[in-house]
């Protein structure tokens, strides 16, 4: 078995979960599940096998097109092997990078790594801290290894801005690049996955606790609404993350850096202040030009 067909490999917090589930509701194509198996980064995934990695599209027909999306093969350097172990089990597959704005990118990312419990300091202490907050927004770094590998043409630029203002439009573009051959329809009444205007901060013991229907009942009928409302307050995050001016200036200066060689990639001139507006409305590919001088 010579499967996935094509991966959906990052970024993080850029509608990955989206376009997996809106691509799972197409006949005759397969997504697995879960969805981000993460066989080829994560060293324990890894040790598991490849039959292990081969019965994630075992229910999938002869003629399905077969999926998955690990927005960790995006995280370099964490994960230096992953491109090495693809490399040995896929030689051609069609890889889908979805981008989103870097700096809004990394506030959610934030607020996810808070919401499990990982980050304990403000946003600010965080981008000092942790590299993967400024890491795994600097899309050029991250993709230069799979062009050296695979060549750009098999793989195809999304961006988030794009997916919410064209939606039909984008998952005909993924579904072309893929080798999809019949008609795609974007599902409106799917929820734009993984999307809370409010995080919970996880802790140790938080599935029984919290989400038990057992402890739901008896934290109902033994603790008063007031008291369970301020541990809640203290657990949630309700106000977005303020990055302070510094922070905001040299991130924008990093972004900006790296923006200008993706903009490059594809022709055009791309950095922090014009990167919703491009692209949210110019559909953008690799330019042939560029890659013929390289």
């Amino acid at each position: 078995m010579n499967k996935p067909d094509f991966i959906i490999i990052g970024a993080m917090k850029s509608a990955t979960s989206t376009l997996h589930a809106q691509l799972a509701m197409q006949p005759s194509i397969f997504m697995t599940t879960p969805k981000e198996p993460n066989y080829f980064s994560d060293d324990s995934e890894y040790a598991l096998g490849e039959e292990w990695y081969d019965s994630l599209f075992k229910d999938a027909k002869p003629d399905d097109l077969c999926g998955e999306s690990s927005t960790h093969y995006t995280k370099f350097p964490d994960y230096p092997l992953t491109l090495e172990r693809m490399a040995k089990r896929l030689k051609s597959p069609k890889l889908i990078y979805v981008m989103r704005h870097p700096i809004d990118r990394l506030i959610s990312h934030y607020i996810h790594q808070w919401s499990q419990n990982l980050f304990k300091c403000d946003i600010n202490q965080a981008i000092d801290r942790y590299d993967e907050l400024t890491a795994y927004s600097c899309y050029a770094q991250q993709l230069k290894p799979y062009f050296e590998q695979y060549g750009y043409e098999n793989v195809l630029p999304v961006f988030t801005e794009s997916l919410r203002v064209n939606p039909q439009k984008e998952l005909q573009r993924v579904a072309d690049f893929i080798g999809y051959r019949q008609p795609v329809f974007w599902q409106d009444e799917i929820l734009e996955q993984n999307v809370s205007s409010q995080r919970v901060r996880t802790f140790k013991g938080y599935d029984w606790i919290i989400e038990s229907r057992l402890m739901t009942v008896l934290r109902r009928t033994l603790i008063p609404k007031s008291l369970r409302n301020r541990v809640k307050k203290t657990l949630t995050m309700t106000k977005r993350p303020d990055i302070d001016q510094v922070h905001y200036a040299k991130l924008t200066a990093l972004f900006n850096r790296d923006l200008e060689e993706l903009g490059a990639m594809l022709d055009i001139q791309l950095n922090c202040d014009n990167y919703k507006k491009v692209t949210g409305e110019i559909e953008l590919n690799w330019s042939e030009a560029y890659w013929e001088k390289q």
